[in-house]
């Protein structure tokens, strides 16, 4: 079973918790969507990335999608706090004319999550080893006790200043390698290790809305070797959803390691 309150976030928030001393933090980092669109009948797809990602980690996947005549955005998530996170997004799908299918890696799973709440123009969403939190729960409550994220070492907590305090995480490196890019050559791991964007404590500990999930069809791909996420967490939330749900056998970033897979179940929630 899932927890449902911020109160159970359990042992990644305590570890976290602990690190945090007088914690501060930077400006939040403006994030600015980039997209390719078509005429096309065929709904757009929005992709959102997660926590410690850019959209470039969608490259290998928008291929296949426009090949196939889907029209694709992606929303570079500010990875700031998941209610501006998701308003940002509201925004970025007002600017869309037509249906869109809405795609969630990890983090930002708890992102359109919240976004599509209420909306008439997305037909389906989609999670990729995803956060699919119901009301009241914030994302990192939902890893588990078994997650990576768990293990001394793994978050690096930066305070920063000016011009309001918070705390962002980033994962070590080496850790980064180990647990997130376990199905992928070393060198790419070390490359996607080395252009992490951080994410705010308090956006993966902020409760999260009314789900989407309770009113528009979801499709979830689980990733069989997810260390970050662990399957039988990805399994929970997807069954709790009555999500259509896939497996493939990758690691954490399955749009990096099985771009092929993760397009084929985007383009068969499209064709609902």
């Amino acid at each position: 079973m899932l927890s449902s309150r911020p109160a159970r976030v359990g042992a990644i928030v305590v570890t976290v918790a602990a690190l945090l001393s007088g914690a501060s933090t930077l400006p939040a980092s403006a994030a600015s969507p980039s997209s390719v669109t078509h005429a096309t009948t065929k709904p757009t797809v929005v992709l959102v990335h997660g926590a410690w990602a850019d959209s470039s980690s969608w490259n290998a996947v928008i291929r296949r999608l426009i090949h196939d005549g889907y029209p694709v955005t992606t929303f570079a998530t500010p990875l700031q706090s998941l209610s501006g996170d998701s308003s940002s997004l509201r925004d970025l799908l007002a600017s869309i004319s037509g249906p869109v299918v809405l795609v969630g890696h990890s983090y930002g799973g708890a992102v359109i999550t919240d976004a599509a709440a209420g909306s008439s123009q997305v037909k389906a969403l989609v999670y990729l080893d995803a956060f699919a939190p119901d009301e009241g729960e914030p994302a990192i409550a939902l890893a588990g006790p078994d997650s990576a994220l768990n293990l001394p070492g793994v978050l690096s907590p930066v305070p920063l200043g000016a011009p309001t305090p918070t705390t962002e995480l980033f994962v070590d490196q080496k850790a980064f390698v180990k647990y997130f890019a376990n199905d992928l050559p070393r060198w790419r791991g070390q490359v996607l290790a080395a252009t992490q964007r951080p994410v705010t404590f308090a956006a993966l500990t902020e409760p999260s809305t009314a789900p989407a999930w309770k009113t528009i069809p979801s499709w979830y791909e689980i990733g069989t070797i997810d260390k970050v996420l662990p399957p039988a967490v990805q399994r929970s939330m997807a069954n709790r959803a009555g999500a259509h749900i896939s497996t493939v056998r990758s690691g954490h970033l399955p749009m990096v390691s099985a771009p092929k897979a993760v397009t084929s179940l985007i383009e068969q929630a499209a064709r609902s």
